[in-house]
């Protein structure tokens, strides 16, 4: 029996397109999910190999259903990531016209994405409920529940629905970034595009506290690409942070970054190491003076020298 890859399903969602993008698809199953929980679940009880979900999208940021499981829980850890470009089908039964539209549905990332043109195009009555995935909202338009949803168009034909308008997007060139996540194992080499995923807790709220603990990226030279806050669900105020930052945790710099980390905050959570996608080593940032792997490890030695005498 081939190993399996759980997503965010049911079938026809952006989550299996982004997937099917991943060559080892080809020799593995893929079991559509009810929810990102369910699909990160069924990796901790040993029943999937991997899940593969959403993660963050252009236009609203952090997936935080999607951040909070990777939070809380038995730690996993993100081996890859994808980038798809998202526009939007609506979705309706055959003969269905704009008019006829009273109840919509879709994922809640979705709304954020076509907001401004619900209210361009359809009728002010109009009544939003969330679905479980954007597919979700496809079968259950299917099944005479609501009477248009949007999805991807690819949809349509799996439900049996027709796309009565194509190409729906707020925001030009919107894109959602999906990761591959599994049990902790070593990561991946580094392939010179990399990005770094942890998550930090602060000892105790004073002012300053986060700058603090941001120092230790900056002072090495770690660019961050995403700071996210997270309620820990102890009391209003508390908070964690998920971060992803330039670089592997085998490259020197971030290596320090963490171990510093780890010296001030009272947990640190690791969340991978793993190939950016849509970045290519040429395109990556030089490191400032004095923060390059060489000019580390150059220290380095010169520490040593010193301790034993030979500088």
């Amino acid at each position: 029996m081939p190993a399996s890859y759980a997503y965010l399903g049911p079938e026809g969602t952006f989550t299996e397109v982004a997937l099917r993008t991943l060559p080892e698809t080809a020799t593995r199953e893929l079991v559509p999910m009810v929810s990102v929980p369910a699909a990160l679940d069924a990796v901790r009880s040993g029943e999937a190999e991997a899940a593969f979900v959403p993660i963050e999208n252009s236009v609203e940021g952090g997936i935080t259903t999607t951040l909070d499981e990777l939070v809380a829980g038995e730690p996993l850890m993100i081996y890859r990531e994808v980038l798809l470009d998202i526009t939007f089908a609506l979705l309706v039964r055959p003969g269905t016209q704009l008019s006829d539209i009273k109840t919509v549905t879709a994922h809640p990332a979705a709304q954020p994405q076509v907001r401004n043109w619900m209210k361009t195009h359809l009728a002010g009555d109009v009544t939003w409920e969330s679905a479980a995935s954007n597919a979700d909202g496809a079968r259950l338009v299917q099944e005479g529940r609501f009477d248009a949803a949007f999805a991807g168009v690819f949809a349509a034909e799996r439900y049996g629905l027709t796309p009565l308008v194509t190409d729906i997007h707020d925001a030009e060139n919107a894109q959602t970034r999906f990761v591959l996540v599994g049990k902790p194992a070593r990561p991946a080499a580094p392939t010179g595009a990399d990005k770094t995923s942890v998550v930090i807790w602060q000892s105790d709220d004073h002012p300053g506290g986060l700058m603090e603990l941001l120092q230790e990226f900056a002072i090495r030279g770690v660019n961050l690409v995403l700071l996210q806050s997270r309620p820990t669900g102890t009391g209003i105020g508390d908070y964690c942070f998920a971060i992803d930052a330039e670089g592997h945790i085998s490259d020197r710099r971030v290596a320090e970054a963490l171990m510093g980390l780890k010296r001030r905050c009272p947990q640190v959570r690791y969340l991978g190491s793993y190939p950016r996608a849509g970045v290519a080593v040429a395109d990556v940032r030089t490191p400032r003076a004095g923060t390059s792997d060489g000019e580390f490890m150059a220290a380095s030695d010169w520490l040593a020298r010193c301790q034993d005498g030979r500088f």
